[in-house]
């Protein structure tokens, strides 16, 4: 599908397809085990390849293309904020991504602060020395900026995987 170089992302919510048409059977769900195989052997192979630093950008970058495009085929941006967020939270837990709480909102400044629960990338790793979640960072970020209409910086400060048990996420804005 995506063989030629490029310079811009060329992503397009209808790459996704037809769902219903090509799996009448199995529907739109899959498992987490299946969703995280392919996300960590290929944060594996990145890491590997590129680095540690280089995985994460190339992750956030991807995490914010899909979180623009989950906001703006998804997500009414029209809602005052309130609204915005309770649609948010209610389309996370139908796609089964996890469930937010919004901890802190100021949008004066930019300051948001948020709370995943049964967080899809990772609720239920084991304990590590790092954070994992920078594709949900990125998600986030775009989702966020898509609301707003002003660039943000999406930072994990607590992780499932490094013993926090729920993963916290802080916006804030670019300078």
């Amino acid at each position: 599908m995506f063989k030629e170089d490029r310079q811009e992302l060329q992503f397009s919510w209808n790459d996704l397809g037809n769902i219903r048409e090509g799996r009448p059977n199995l529907g739109d769900t899959t498992s987490v085990t299946a969703y995280r195989l392919m996300q960590y052997t290929l944060r594996d192979v990145l890491i590997k390849q590129f680095g540690p630093q280089a995985a994460g950008n190339i992750y956030y970058e991807a995490g914010k293309k899909a979180g623009t495009a989950f906001c703006e085929n998804l997500l009414n941006t029209d809602h005052e904020f309130s609204e915005f967020v309770a649609e948010l939270q209610k389309k996370l837990i139908d796609h089964h991504i996890g469930i937010l709480r919004m901890e802190e909102a100021d949008l004066d400044s930019l300051n948001i602060t948020v709370s995943i629960y049964e967080d899809l990338d990772c609720s239920g790793l084991p304990m590590s020395d790092e954070t994992v979640c920078d594709y949900d960072e990125g998600f986030l970020a775009g989702i966020l900026e898509s609301y707003t209409g002003k660039e943000l910086r999406v930072k994990e400060i607590d992780c499932w995987a490094t013993g926090a048990r729920v993963c916290r996420f802080k916006a804030t804005k670019r300078n």
